[in-house]
């Protein structure tokens, strides 16, 4: 007897094996390995692509929410690691995968997408020297942004507190590799911006593979770099690693190690130097002091200026004589004028009306100062005065005598 055959729609059918897939663990979360081809962005975000091999092809689609988290743009003939899940596009009866996040596989696409985004951030001038901040010659504060542990840390701690232990180290760890280290590097360098805590910042870790350092090479960790306010030191890997955060950064140092010597003066170098000063200014001081002392000496025994003091010493002697001369010569001047004086006093004594007043004289005058004359200027009742020896009478006529009042 014959089984009687299932009869279903197209729908019915995608509409089955959707739940099948979707109930399938395996699917929810896989990883994919394989090569970008048919790469096209949507107007919308969406990013739709295919993933082949040497044998196969898989569609797959990134949505907007998770493509906007891409840290490389996608292209044809790039292997990649895509994480997500399968399901079956019902109206088309495709399956495809979802993918939720998306990385580059291998060193030669991570290359691929490092070399992307330098070209991106240097054609926005992020690598311009003009932009470059210099490093403080005395920093008070440094402030390390780095793992926790590991050698990089020590160094970088052993190195500043010997070679200048005045500076305060704030150490701010975050993970250096692995899922978030970028956004905790960013987040870090942003927070000291903000707090002010720090006069220069050191950012960096220990060597590895180029998988390791990739962190450094996202586009959160380079413009939070460019964006900071305080000079920042990277110091990436080994001396041949180079990381965009190298490009960004005020000062690129070839290690952890060498990051720390270029953030710090070293004070034994700068003692040594303080010393060196010291001896070279007591030498130059010496120098000339002895040289000063000598032409002194040479001056004050110079022909010119040991005559000189004899010049100066005759020519006291002879102002010593004038003086004399001139004291004698005004001596003799004032002796004459004396008697001269004296003789003219006594012509004025002798012209003097004092002296007629002492003889028993007098001066006559009427009260407004007129001299009197004549008697006939005294009419009866005038009144007159008379300068005497010793002082003035006050009269009045009446006719031929004058009583005195």
């Amino acid at each position: 007897m014959e089984q009687e055959l299932l009869t279903v729609s197209v729908s019915q059918l995608n509409h089955y094996i959707h739940r099948v897939i979707e109930h399938n663990g395996y699917l929810k979360d896989i990883c994919i390995q394989g090569e970008l081809s048919n790469c096209k962005r949507h107007p919308s975000g969406h990013v739709y692509m295919t993933l082949k091999d040497d044998a196969s092809l898989l569609r797959a689609v990134m949505f907007r929410s998770a493509a906007q988290n891409l840290r490389f743009l996608p292209e044809d003939g790039m292997k990649v690691l895509a994480r997500g899940r399968i399901s079956i596009y019902e109206p088309g009866g495709t399956y495809q995968l979802y993918v939720e996040s998306l990385t580059p596989d291998g060193e030669g696409a991570l290359y691929a997408a490092y070399e992307q985004l330098k070209k991106k951030l240097e054609a926005e001038g992020l690598f311009d020297a003009s932009y470059k901040k210099p490093i403080p010659a005395f920093p008070k504060v440094v402030s390390v942004v780095t793992a926790s542990s590991g050698a990089a840390v020590r160094d970088i701690l052993n190195i500043l507190s010997r070679r200048w232990p005045l500076a305060e180290v704030k150490l701010f760890p975050v993970f250096v590799q692995g899922e978030g280290a970028a956004q905790q590097i960013a987040d870090a360098i942003t927070t000291l911006n903000q707090h002010s805590l720090g006069d220069v910042i050191i950012v960096g870790r220990g060597g590895g593979s180029i998988e390791d350092l990739w962190a450094f090479n996202e586009e959160v960790v380079a413009r939070a770099i460019f964006a900071s306010k305080i000079p920042v030191i990277s110091a990436v890997g080994h001396e041949t690693d180079f990381t965009i955060a190298d490009f960004v950064a005020d000062l690129r140092a070839p290690t952890p190690s060498a990051a720390a010597e270029l953030a710090v003066p070293d004070r034994q170098e700068l003692l040594s130097r303080v010393l060196a000063c010291h001896n070279t200014l007591t030498m130059s001081m010496g120098h000339l002091l002895q040289e000063k002392r000598t032409k002194a000496e040479h001056l004050v025994n110079h022909p010119t200026l040991t005559g000189f003091v004899d010049t100066l010493n005759e020519k006291r002697i002879t102002v010593d004589e004038l003086l004399r001369d001139s004291r004698r010569a005004l001596d003799t001047i004032l002796e004459k004028k004396q008697i001269q004086l004296a003789m003219q006093m006594g012509k004025l004594d002798a012209l003097s009306p004092l002296a007629a007043f002492a003889r028993g004289y007098a001066y006559a005058s009427l009260d407004d100062g007129t001299p009197i004359h004549s008697a006939k200027q005294l009419a009866k009742g005038t009144t007159f005065s008379l300068r005497l020896k010793d002082g003035t009478a006050h009269c009045h006529a009446d006719g031929n005598s004058a009583d005195i009042d």
